[in-house]
């Protein structure tokens, strides 16, 4: 059985969808999930579908070919196909916090994540007994303001030779620089302490602690040059009162900072993720 996504945007148009769901038939595969979404303000059609197909003669490449001939040509698409053959490989950046690398691992050695990690990256060697204990290999490359350019080079090797797919910052304290961002647009995943775009920057629950707020939260984001302004994946609130102190916004927050990387880890992997002008569209 080869299981296929796919995923599509373009101008909005008569029989996108039934042009497609008809080639995927005729090339004998079953669509087992479609969704479909348009931006009106934008005129933009997304759309993910998942097909199988059980020919011993299919495979991706070709699958591609015909794909890119008979229906991106003619209906101007920007789309994307992964095979669930696949695992995508994430390289985990970890400096000194370890509530969400803790988490992550948890989940992987589970088996809850259907990827594939091959090394942890930390400008600090405190999360090192982490990694061994779940047999992770752990590279610790120190970052400071006189060897960053240095530091991230040696970053990048490890990522190209390791073939890596995307990149998750699981509470990594150093901006990472266009270099590496431009290598992997819209494929490393932040998690940052506070509800963007409020309270941004370094101290967000003390920020939230002053202001005297009700909620807190945690935001997903694709990284971007500008800091903490990516493309949101996903986002999570609690409820907050007057009697908590900046020690209880933090454990209350940690937990939040968990499920949404953990979720945008996932939405990641399994390929529910557009991103269009600096958002997302996020497919159930």
């Amino acid at each position: 059985m080869n299981r296929i996504t796919i995923l599509i945007h373009c101008e909005d148009r008569c029989n996108i969808i039934a042009s497609v769901t008809n080639f995927i038939a005729e090339k004998g595969g079953n669509i087992v999930y479609i969704d479909q979404h348009v931006d009106r303000e934008q005129d933009i059609f997304f759309m993910r579908l998942e097909s199988e197909f059980n020919s011993e003669t299919f495979t991706t490449d070709n699958f591609k070919l015909c794909f890119e001939n008979d229906m991106s040509k003619k209906f101007k698409m920007k789309w994307r196909i992964y095979s669930s053959e696949k695992k995508p490989k994430m390289a985990l950046f970890v400096s000194k916090y370890d509530h969400c690398l803790y988490d992550i691992l948890g989940r992987y050695n589970s088996g809850e994540l259907n990827l594939e990690i091959p090394f942890i990256i930390s400008n600090h060697i405190d999360l090192k007994p982490i990694a061994d204990n779940f047999k992770i290999p752990f590279y610790h490359i120190p970052v400071t303001k006189t060897n960053k350019a240095q530091a991230e080079d040696k970053q990048l090797a490890l990522l190209k030779a390791h073939h890596i797919d995307f990149v998750v910052l699981a509470r990594y304290m150093q901006i990472i620089s266009k270099k590496l961002i431009d290598q992997y647009t819209n494929k490393i995943i932040n998690i940052h302490h506070s509800f963007l775009p409020a309270f941004a920057g370094a101290k967000p629950y003390h920020s939230a602690f002053k202001r005297g707020v009700k909620i807190i939260g945690a935001t997903s984001h694709y990284v971007t040059e500008e800091l903490d302004a990516g493309p949101i994946i996903d986002q999570n609130v609690a409820r907050i009162s007057h009697s908590y102190a900046i020690k209880d916004l933090i454990a209350k927050g940690r937990d939040l900072e968990k499920i949404v990387l953990s979720n945008a880890i996932k939405l990641h992997t399994d390929r529910k993720v557009m991103v269009y002008n600096n958002k997302t569209v996020v497919f159930s």
